[in-house]
């Protein structure tokens, strides 16, 4: 049976501050992401399926992605938990702020990995995560592939 792509897009607001590094992303500032997620796999073809013809609802797809990284990430500070940014952290959180601590970096780079973990963990076994597109500004952007990352 053919396999077929399909995307579905987000988008949401996360600040953020990149400890160590020597230009202005050392500054704490947010950025408008837009993720493009697109998942593999074969069309239902059981006649019966309320699902006849999908490779999964993008309801369902909509659902994942927004529990794992829209709902966590939109209006959210990210700092890297390893860094003094997290004497900031606990200070904004006092006051009732958002913030996120990982253990990476939060660069673009990072975050489409992590991204891409979460979303693999939450998928159903028929369906493959084909690749993540994480957009910071209108000109740049991170992108994840299954096929680099055998």
């Amino acid at each position: 049976m053919t396999k077929i792509r399909i995307t579905k897009q987000f988008s949401f607001e996360t600040g953020h501050a990149l400890f160590g590094y020597d230009g202005k992303c050392k500054n704490v500032h947010g950025h408008s992401y837009k993720l493009s997620v697109t998942v593999i796999g074969t069309p239902i073809t059981d006649r019966d399926n309320v699902k006849f013809g999908m490779v999964i609802d993008f309801s369902d797809l909509k659902t994942i992605v927004k529990e794992e990284i829209v709902d966590l990430f939109d209006h959210a500070t990210v700092f890297n938990q390893t860094t003094p940014h997290v004497e900031l952290a606990k200070e904004l959180k006092q006051r009732g702020h958002h913030v996120i601590l990982v253990d990476y970096q939060p660069t673009s780079e990072n975050m489409v990995v992590d991204f891409a973990k979460k979303i693999i963990n939450r998928l159903p076994n028929s369906i493959a995560l084909h690749s993540l597109r994480l957009q910071e500004t209108e000109t740049s952007y991170a992108e994840w592939y299954a096929s680099d990352n055998l």
